[in-house]
């Protein structure tokens, strides 16, 4: 998929957040909350790599999530965070992808 797609996709997906959160007349966490939510979102992410990948296996009444449930919530969160700063994070992504790909051009030859 090209990049400006995935950008437009990133804006409708914060979009959808944020008129959701209008619909509800709901406001955004302030941010160091919803940075604590970020913390508390990648450690359920760490717990479901860890059963999956590590030594430490689930006990056998833990619920199973899924990877990708996790890594969904992780995104939810940075859109909540972007929107209440009025931040594009398609922009974003992109900016980050344009600097790893000039910073690590001839790095893994």
């Amino acid at each position: 998929m090209h990049a400006h797609k995935n950008k437009f996709i990133m804006k409708k997906y914060q979009k959808e957040i944020d008129d959701w959160f209008k619909k509800n007349k709901w406001q955004y966490w302030r941010p160091l909350s919803i940075l604590a939510r970020l913390y508390e979102e990648c450690g359920e992410f760490a717990r479901e790599v860890n059963h999956l990948y590590g030594e430490k296996k689930k006990k056998k009444n833990e619920i199973s999530k899924k990877i990708e449930e996790e890594m969904g919530d992780i995104v939810f969160t940075l859109m909540c965070f972007a929107n209440s700063q009025g931040i594009d994070l398609g922009k974003a992504v992109k900016k980050s992808i344009n600097k790893v790909k000039k910073r690590d051009k001839d790095r893994f030859k």
